[in-house]
């Protein structure tokens, strides 16, 4: 069983890994496995223990339980526990066994129990019901190719993914921005060019727009349940998101989250989506019609003439 599992083991990251999960008689199968283990432990540092190759596996007692004793449980009103199963994790190095215990207490959260960590590099414990679903030889398997990745460095960015200005400036490309006074008037028009109805969705929180002011008339869908009032095919729809070619203007509070919340509705379908350049802050600069409390007009005057004072003692 030793060498069969060395022979098959697949290598991520140089590191050799495997899992066995046995099913044989659970009253001897944990020194068995034990045995197993030291075999294999003693195998690899023959193997690999020259040239520095990692190599971690994990073997398990995979036995199936028998069921429940149902005439104990009815004569005395408990259950009859089944004893968990053991589990031995051993790798070429303390860090690897470490990373494979960490993962398997997280993926058999509140089942898993340490027994022992004999010479840093072997790792014993009992986990409750191991074996009884299908799922548990895949969550072993997912355990050591984790972690026998190589570590990385946290600053460096993973292949493929992107920063929020790539991503920020790839929604934009996919979008007809529009200004303030052409929202305004795309609305005002209701859509008459294209023939669909057109809407103004404020997707602040309630806060910032008591806080700032809110559009007489844009209809209130704050960002986290945007897509779901919006998108044709869900239960949760607004009534007026009846059809795809639904001109749709986001407005937020300067324009960035605005962008990437039309470019999600245009990949739900609703590909006339768009967004305000500059926000509502832009809106409410152009004069357009807003909603703003006394307070808070007085306040952006003040913000207003400080913003102009300071330019024009730049410029002198």
């Amino acid at each position: 069983m030793a060498v069969r599992a060395i022979t098959k083991a697949e290598v991520v990251d140089g590191c050799k890994i495997g899992v066995i999960l046995s099913m044989g008689d659970q009253s001897s199968e944990a020194a068995f496995l034990r045995l197993v283990a030291d075999h294999m432990a003693a195998e690899m540092r023959l193997r690999l223990g020259r040239v520095g190759a990692g190599w971690l596996f994990i073997l398990a007692d995979g036995s199936p339980h028998p069921p429940p004793d149902l005439t104990a449980s009815v004569s005395t009103g408990k259950g009859s526990k089944p004893p968990p199963n053991v589990i031995f994790i051993l790798g070429a190095t303390e860090e690897l066994v470490q990373r494979g215990a960490l993962l398997t207490c997280s993926k058999f959260v509140g089942r898993v129990r340490l027994l022992g960590l004999d010479e840093r590099t072997f790792w014993t414990g009992l986990v409750r019901n191991l074996g009884d679903s299908i799922y548990d030889e895949a969550a072993l398997w997912d355990v050591v190719r984790k972690a026998a990745r190589k570590p990385i460095d946290p600053l460096l960015p993973p292949p493929g993914s992107v920063s929020i200005d790539q991503m920020l400036a790839g929604a934009r490309a996919k979008l007809q921005r529009v200004t303030p006074n052409q929202a305004y008037r795309e609305l005002q028009a209701n859509g008459a060019a294209l023939g669909a109805p057109v809407i103004l969705v404020d997707i602040r929180p309630q806060a910032q727009r008591e806080k700032h002011g809110g559009i007489k008339g844009a209809l209130c869908i704050e960002r986290n349940v945007l897509e779901w009032r919006l998108d044709p095919r869900s239960d949760a729809r607004l009534p007026v998101a009846d059809r795809y070619d639904l001109v749709v203007i986001v407005v937020c509070q300067e324009g960035y989250t605005s962008s990437l919340a039309a470019y999600s509705l245009q990949q739900l379908g609703l590909l006339n989506a768009t967004d305000i350049i500059g926000g509502y802050e832009a809106w409410r600069l152009a004069g357009l019609p807003v909603d703003t409390p006394e307070e808070v007009i007085l306040a952006s005057q003040g913000r207003d003439q400080r913003s102009l004072a300071s330019r024009a003692g730049s410029v002198v």
